[in-house]
Formats: structure tokens, sequence, C-alpha cells
């Protein structure tokens, strides 16, 4: 049985900032302009003209041919406000956007009616339109999709709509082309990607079809194969992954099992896990965004049971490596974005709750 964690594209962007951690655990989440449809288990791509790039998703609770949307909109943080921008060349959810070295968004694999995709495309924030390109080896949603350092994007992992693929794939911005790279020791669904300060990509727990794990594998680019790394102390999937500047340890932070509340911390000079504070509330397919001043913001996903959505919010401190409470949203959301703005705000859009969706979004500062 595939895992029923909903995974949202995307992956983990981290945004540079400054060093050092703030004292305060108190932030205040504001209502902003909203979408012009609902929509959950979409992407939102900072540009680099500063607008935020919301494609597809799923956009409403019933399983027919409507459940899923082409569309794309574009948030303005100057006006407070979204606008339609191009469709896509395919309707699809769970699919991963990657911002490129040359300005375009890299969209690639996901689903439509229950149909796993292989195509590609990309947008251009210039003319404001998406176009195919090359695609992927194989169909797959719910993957990763990491920029490396030479400028190409690593996909891993996912599920094709039978089985869990574990070969991994390159995609090639100047020849517009995916090629296989290396598979995974293990395959993996709701896992994260994470690309480290030595150019290496660690790649952490998931779910292989059967049961979730406790591995933890490494990518090198170079070579172009994984490696094994050390096992985290419990098994993840649907948990996130934060690269942190302070000490360049990445912040692992809740599961699908009972223990949802875990966190812990990869020591990429180790190669080992260690343990950090819980989290105050147990949760699962949650954000969380690196802030300016070095803390975590952790926000929304499902609770305990899986089902029903989280409002709360909380804050882990790297340096003391404990986390706080810090406001909460204005309505519970899982399967929702969260992207730092230049302005130093979090932008938070959509998301779904007991199957139903928002067209709201807000600031967190």
């Amino acid at each position: 049985m595939r895992n029923p964690v909903v995974v949202v594209g995307i992956f983990v962007t981290v945004v540079a900032a400054a060093f050092g951690c703030s004292s305060s655990p108190k932030g205040v989440f504001t209502a902003t302009g909203s979408m012009s449809v609902e929509r959950a288990s979409h992407t939102a791509t900072l540009l680099p003209n500063q607008m935020v790039l919301i494609a597809g998703g799923r956009v409403h609770s019933v399983a027919d041919e409507g459940a899923q949307t082409a569309s794309a909109e574009l948030y303005d943080p100057a006006a407070g406000t979204f606008t339609a921008t191009g469709s896509m060349t395919e309707v699809r959810q769970s699919h991963t956007a990657t911002l490129l070295g040359n300005g375009m968004v890299l969209i690639a694999g996901g689903y439509r009616y229950q149909q796993h995709l292989a195509s590609a495309e990309l947008y251009d924030p210039a003319a404001g339109t998406f176009t195919a390109t090359g695609s992927l080896t194989g169909a797959r949603g719910g993957h990763t999709a990491t920029l490396l350092g030479n400028g190409k994007v690593l996909i891993v992992g996912g599920y094709d709509g039978t089985s869990y693929p574990a070969n991994a794939e390159i995609y090639d911005p100047a020849a517009g082309t995916f090629s296989a790279s290396g598979s995974l020791g293990v395959a993996r669904d709701g896992h994260t990607a994470t690309l480290l300060p030595n150019g290496l990509v660690l790649v952490a727990g998931g779910f292989d079809g059967t049961s979730f794990l406790t591995s933890a594998e490494l990518y090198d680019p170079g070579a172009g194969v994984f490696a094994s790394t050390g096992s985290m102390s419990g098994t993840r999937s649907g948990h996130t992954a934060t690269l942190l500047l302070s000490n360049q340890k990445v912040l692992i932070a809740g599961t699908s099992n009972s223990e949802r509340a875990n966190a812990g911390l990869y020591d990429p000079v180790a190669g080992v896990f260690v343990s950090t504070g819980d989290m105050a509330e147990a949760r699962q397919s949650h954000t969380a965004t690196l802030l300016p001043k070095g803390m975590v913001l952790i926000a929304g996903g499902t609770g305990t049971y899986g089902d029903l959505a989280l409002a709360s919010a909380e804050l882990y401190n790297p340096g003391a490596g404990t986390f706080a409470s810090t406001g909460s949203m204005s309505v519970a959301r899982s399967g929702h974005t969260a992207t730092l703005l230049p302005n130093q705000k979090l932008l938070v859009v959509g998301g779904a709750d007991s199957g139903e969706y928002f067209a709201s979004a807000e600031l967190y500062k």
C-alpha cells in the first residue's frame, strides 16, 4: 500500500541569511490577498523579480477529473495580491518546481487524474508562459528536486503509480534533457533531499512501499552515485529537512509515525544523526523555513491522528536546540507552501483541512 502522506513538491529551498538566532519566540500571521482558486499540493517559487509563482495543485477534495489544475498565478509582495499568469501545459499536483540559474522555473512530474507524469515544462517569468522541455526518464510524483552547485537538477524517488522508483536522474538546463544518474540504495517516497555545503545531497527517510525508513544516503554529483550515511533514531516520512546556517547541520523535524513531535540533527562532518529538542506539537506534512536570523519556522501540517490539520506554528532555536510556540495561522493548513520573501516576511499559501481547500494566504513576521 502506498504511503498516504501527501508530499508537497517542493521540495527544501535554503535562503541565504544572516547567521545567529533571534531570542524572541513570538511572531504573528496576518492576512494577505487570496488566490483565484483554492489549492493544495501546489508549488510556490520565489522568482528573480521578487514575485512568487504558484502553480498547479489539487483544487478540491472530490477525486474526479476536476481535482487538479494547470492554472498558475503570481503573488506580488508589494501589492499583496495574486494575479493570473499562463497555465501549465499539463494539469498536475505533487510535482516539483525548481528555480534555475537562468531564471526559468523547472516544473517536473507529479500526477493528474490518477495518472503519474513523466513530462516537464519551463516557466519563463519574462513572457509569463510555460513551454514543454525534455521528459523524465520515467513517470513519478512526490519526488524531490534539488538544484546542484553545477546548475543541474537532481530528481530522486517518488511513486510512479505502481512502484517506487529507486533510480535518480539529472536535468541539464543547457540541453533541456533528463538523464539517469545512479540509484538509491533504498527506494523512497515521502523523503527529503537537502544540498549540503560540501556539495553532496542528503536524502533521508521516506517510505519504500512496505516500510517507513530510518536510513539516509548521500548523493555525490561528481561521481553520480549514492552512498549510505548514518541512520536516524526513528522512522520518518512526511518530515522536513532544513539546513541551518549557524552550524551547517540539518534539522529533521516531524514524521508520519507515532513519534511525530520528535526532531533530530544531521551532522555532515561526522556523518551521523543526533537528537535535539522535540517540537511542541506532533506533526507531519508541515512546512519548515529558515528565517533571516537563523531560526526555523515550523507551520501547520497534520497532527497526531493524521487527518486534522493544524493552525499552530513554532520556532526552532539552533543555539538552544529547542522549539517554542509562536503565533498561529488564521486557519489550519496541510499541503500548503511557505516562501520567504525579500522583505523578510514569510508567505503561507493555500492548503487543506478535512477536505476543505483554501484560496487564502497569510504573512508571518
